[in-house]
């Protein structure tokens, strides 16, 4: 009875480990991409300048992931992104105020010392102008207008007939 144990715990314990190993590579099982937090990207750490206000950095990062009741003068920002699966990967970055104007910043990303040079993809198009014989309103009243003076004008021009 106790040769027969040790095998069957020794073929239990192989096939629950690799339970994850297989569950994980199964093809056509579908593993969703899952992001938290703030986007954070070199990009928009870029972005960042000496002495910008708190409300120019809400503008560029977004709210804070965290800010600590204690440390009114720093704000957190925490990203995490599991794409597929896969192992996680997370950013995090803290942004120091001195009198609501950013001082420093620590974590993973640091601005660059370069200007940024953001290319614009928006194009412009410069639209002709309408030629139209008459405004809408115009048009509009027109409609009023013309009836009666075609009326008028028809009823004057065989009054001055008649006076002839």
């Amino acid at each position: 009875m106790r040769k027969t144990i040790h095998p069957l715990a020794l073929f239990t314990l192989l096939t629950l480990s690799a339970c994850s190993t297989v569950m994980n590579n199964l093809p056509g099982v579908y593993s969703l991409d899952i992001q938290q937090g703030n986007m954070i990207s070199q990009e928009i750490i870029d972005q960042l300048r000496p002495h910008m206000t708190k409300r120019q950095v809400l503008y560029i990062m977004g709210s804070p992931m965290l800010v600590d009741v204690f440390h009114h003068k720093r704000w957190d920002y925490i990203y995490s992104d599991q794409p597929g699966g896969k192992e996680r990967t997370q950013k995090r970055v803290s942004l120091f105020f001195v009198n609501d104007k950013l001082s420093s910043i620590q974590g993973d990303l640091r601005p660059s010392t370069l200007p940024v040079k953001r290319e614009s993809n928006e194009t412009s198009i410069d639209i002709p102008k309408r030629k139209l014989d008459k405004t809408l309103w115009e048009k509009i009243t027109g409609l009023f207008n013309s009836s009666n003076s075609e009326t008028v004008e028809v009823q004057q021009s065989s009054l001055d007939n008649t006076d002839k």
